[in-house]
């Protein structure tokens, strides 16, 4: 199995874990595969705005092609007024330049929003696509049946692509406190993730940010602060790497062979984390 490896500097402070930021360069080779990450973001408040905002500032510097979202990425009334409110307007910057945005659904979700043109899930509850050498699984943990876990298994077997990100709603592991670790998730779609080398996991659900030190080879990613925030709701453990739970938050990624590098960033323009995962080559 692929291990990772993930260099970052973490420091205590209050009630949150703030990573002090490194030296860490995102990549600007033309090669490298660049996306941004957002979950639970469809409030049509001011702080997605601001968030949004922030975004097109970054992607002026790294100009990332895609977004990933988390899910929740529609909170309250759902009719064709709140896409423009709580998606096209926030976004609206970052959409005219192209860059695409890719969902999953969470369990704030219509899901009949699988079929909004702009989240580019083409009507599936679960989908893949790969894009240089990282391919992505998204799946729909609102309803995990056997018809979607025997997709899984046999997408997940069938991949040989460098790297394996999967991103969902909610998180395998997570220190926070309203949500928390979903643990008979874990059960079901831990060992697929394990057997078929998974790299890296993204989930919202929770509204803070945390990265979970590596699980078994694979490292965790809870972003569910790029709309709604949970201010505090963190209790740190053994597997709390970092987590910022003060303010609304988003990741960018850069992938250039077998590094992954990542910057979480909040709607003040404050980088929060900062970190590197390697990828090691099987021996």
């Amino acid at each position: 199995m692929r291990k990772l490896t993930c260099v970052c500097t973490v420091a205590f402070a209050a009630t949150v874990w703030a990573a002090q930021a490194e030296n860490v360069t995102l990549p600007g080779d033309p090669a490298a595969l660049k996306f941004a990450v957002i979950g639970d973001n469809g409030t049509g408040d001011k702080p997605q705005y601001d968030v949004g905002s922030q975004m097109a500032a970054v992607h002026a510097r790294f100009p990332f092609e895609f977004v990933i979202m988390l899910g929740d990425n529609m909170y309250g009334r759902q009719q064709p007024q709140d896409f423009v409110a709580k998606f096209e307007r926030p976004y609206a910057a970052l959409l005219q330049s192209g860059v695409v945005f890719r969902a999953t659904l969470g369990n704030h979700d219509d899901q009949a929003n699988r079929f909004y043109k702009g989240f580019n899930m083409g009507g599936e509850r679960y989908y893949t696509y790969q894009t240089k050498n990282v391919r992505f699984f998204v799946f729909d943990t609102n309803l995990l049946d056997p018809q979607q876990l025997g997709w899984i298994d046999e997408t997940l077997k069938q991949s040989t692509d460098d790297w394996k990100i999967c991103y969902f709603h909610h998180p395998l592991y997570s220190d926070a406190g309203r949500h928390g670790s979903d643990v008979e998730l874990r059960v079901t779609l831990e060992p697929l993730l394990v057997r078929y080398g998974v790299n890296v996991v993204f989930s919202g659900h929770d509204h803070i940010y945390e990265r979970v030190n590596p699980q078994k080879g694979i490292t965790y990613f809870v972003e569910g602060s790029s709309g709604q925030l949970r201010r505090g709701d963190i209790s740190p453990s053994a597997t709390t790497a970092t987590a910022f739970a003060d303010d609304q938050t988003f990741m960018v990624v850069g992938i250039l062979g077998d590094v992954m590098s990542f910057e979480t960033i909040s709607r003040t323009g404050r980088v929060v984390d900062t970190g590197i995962i390697t990828r090691r080559r099987p021996t």
